[in-house]
């Protein structure tokens, strides 16, 4: 039997109008320190964004989107959150924002494997 693992996860959400506090999931973020795996994966469906804002930059949005990416990756093309430890990294981004992109609260789980949990909670919380 393989061994478990703690692991942390958010779901990534567009708000185009915080005021109104409606959402969209786009993504899912997964942290296993054990594991040392800090990852994200996105999508986004431009038909469901513009039902909730005909004004929104979908191009925007996946640049924003991509830095969170970068983040998880930890290189210097993270920047300056980018060269923080992995579980600093993980704070940062899943950090409470009143901005168009948001985290929903961390969750904990287990797993065996971090990639396998990351594909599989994106599939249920944002396809």
């Amino acid at each position: 039997m393989q061994e478990k693992h703690l692991f942390e996860y958010a779901v990534i959400r567009v708000v185009p109008r915080v005021e109104r506090e409606e959402f969209l999931n786009v993504g899912v973020i997964v942290y296993c320190p054990a594991q040392r795996f800090l990852q994200t994966v996105f999508e986004l469906n431009e038909e469901r964004l513009r039902a909730f804002s005909a004004k929104i930059d979908v191009e925007e949005l996946r640049e924003r989107l991509c830095t969170f990416e970068r983040i998880c990756a930890g290189r210097r093309e993270g920047g300056i959150i980018g060269q923080l430890t992995i579980a600093e990294r993980f704070r940062w981004l899943t950090s409470t924002r009143s901005t168009i992109i948001q985290s929903s609260a961390v969750h904990p789980g287990l797993c065996t494997d971090a990639a396998e949990t990351l594909a599989r909670l994106h599939a249920q919380l944002v396809l």
